[in-house]
């Protein structure tokens, strides 16, 4: 798998996200006990609110920034997200009321929303054999996987040294570093976007939006985005409350939790290049979000027991198996994406990506902060298992168990001499995408 990183561009790329990566795990944990401090037992329901408005920060502003990487060009326009990242983190340990919280909140992830897709979008065009863009996807997994157990042991160390809010500066320190570092590299100019049918670029959120709504195996990856943001958001907006209150333990053992949950992806991520060798991407992701239910429901009968010798391990045993199977829905999507949408139309494909799996989000970040604060972290667990189900059984229905990259199909509404049809005016057989020529998916073989 590391034979990748010997590709110079896409080393410093890495090492980039690494290092913001970690920088925002710090902030993860810090944003925690910021709002525990400002909040006390209802920290989960500010931090569902605060998570609920990244997540419309994604929503919104990643579409903005496929047109503007159109325009801009892209070692720019990372840079420039960096920097705003950076400000953003040296302000929040300034802040001493909840609605500052939210504002910060929504600056840093309106530039997260800028820099994530057009990276995604990036690393296709600097690896484009198959090969080694699978290994970097699971690299790229890794990276967040360092987000989530790196980053809080470190936390952990840091906060026997200092006081929480110095882990904001942790932050700003990663996002400087990785501007420099893309800073270091020259990076490939976009593939040009071919006209959309309506006469629109295909750079637009139209498109890929169109993609993702007329390609079956993106209609089941929103399906498994949805489960995949149930289970994580009561890692995410619950461990706080259920480590502090519910178990009764130590501010030290909050990034501990979320570190067991960081392990398990990590586990995964690791094998998958020698998985999807040989299970494909159907079977890997559906077993993955399968698993995020068998996860959180028996997490939710052992919170409903009184706190015992076995309860601290169980809970995690249960954030480590959602780890594992969070990581085998997410890290293959990537190669999901690549495959069902052509080179000049990813940018698009990625925004959309980005912003419709966290449209999932939108929905379970104040849900479980919700459930969390009025019913407590067992009902909480329990509702969420049944969303993630809900979510892993519709993706199983809308993927097909055959699914192919190249389909035999016909084009009836072509003359017989357009260049498309190579002078074959019958049905013929290519690698399918949703574009102009190609406007809805055929339907499967009698």
């Amino acid at each position: 798998m590391l034979s990748v990183l010997r590709h110079r561009t896409y080393r410093h790329l890495f090492v980039a996200q690494t290092v913001a990566l970690l920088g925002t795990g710090l902030a993860t944990v810090a944003l925690g006990l910021l709002a525990y401090d400002l909040a006390g037992a209802d920290a989960a329901a500010v931090l569902g609110t605060a998570l609920a408005l990244k997540m419309c920060a994604y929503v919104a502003v990643a579409p903005l920034a496929a047109a503007l990487a159109a325009r801009v060009p892209r070692r720019a326009l990372l840079v420039s997200a960096d920097l705003v990242r950076a400000c953003a983190a040296l302000t929040l340990p300034f802040v001493d009321q909840v609605w500052q919280i939210y504002g910060l909140i929504l600056l840093l992830q309106a530039a997260s929303a800028t820099f994530t897709p057009v990276f995604q979008a990036t690393v296709p065009d600097v690896l484009p054999e198959e090969r080694a863009y699978t290994e970097a996807l699971s690299l790229s997994r890794l990276a967040y996987d360092l987000e989530s157990l790196v980053s809080p042991v470190l936390a952990a160390a840091l906060l026997a040294l200092v006081p929480y809010p110095w882990l904001f500066t942790g932050t700003a320190a990663g996002f400087l570093a990785s501007a420099l570092l893309v800073l270091s590299v020259a990076l490939p100019r976009p593939p040009a976007p071919r006209a959309h049918p309506a006469g629109r670029r295909s750079g637009t959120f139209g498109l890929g939006a169109r993609l993702f709504l007329a390609t079956p195996r993106l209609r089941a990856l929103l399906a498994l985005d949805l489960a995949v943001a149930a289970a994580g958001a009561l890692v995410l907006v619950g461990t706080v409350v259920l480590v502090r209150d519910t178990l009764g333990r130590p501010a030290g053992d909050v990034p501990l939790a979320l570190g067991a949950y960081g392990a398990g992806s990590m586990g995964v991520a690791l094998l998958l290049p020698r998985l999807l060798d040989r299970l494909d991407e159907r079977r890997l992701m559906l077993a993955g979000a399968l698993a995020l239910p068998g996860a959180l429901g028996p997490l939710a009968l052992l919170l409903a027991a009184p706190p015992g010798a076995w309860t601290w391990p169980g809970l995690l045993a249960g954030y480590l198996l959602v780890g594992a199977a969070t990581s085998a829905v997410l890290t293959p999507s990537g190669r999901l994406l690549r495959r069902s949408a052509a080179s000049g139309d990813l940018p698009a494909a990625f925004a959309a990506q980005f912003s419709l799996s966290h449209a999932c989000w939108l929905l379970a970040y104040p849900l479980a902060g919700l459930l969390v604060t009025r019913a407590g972290p067992a009902p909480a667990a329990a509702v969420l298992a049944g969303l993630a189900l809900l979510g892993a059984l519709a993706a199983a229905r809308l993927w097909p168990r055959a699914d192919p990259v190249d389909l035999a199909h016909v084009h009836p509404e072509l003359p017989a001499d357009h260049p498309h049809l190579a002078g074959a005016p019958g049905p013929h057989t290519h690698a399918f995408h949703i574009d102009a020529l190609h406007r809805r998916w055929p339907a499967p073989a009698p």
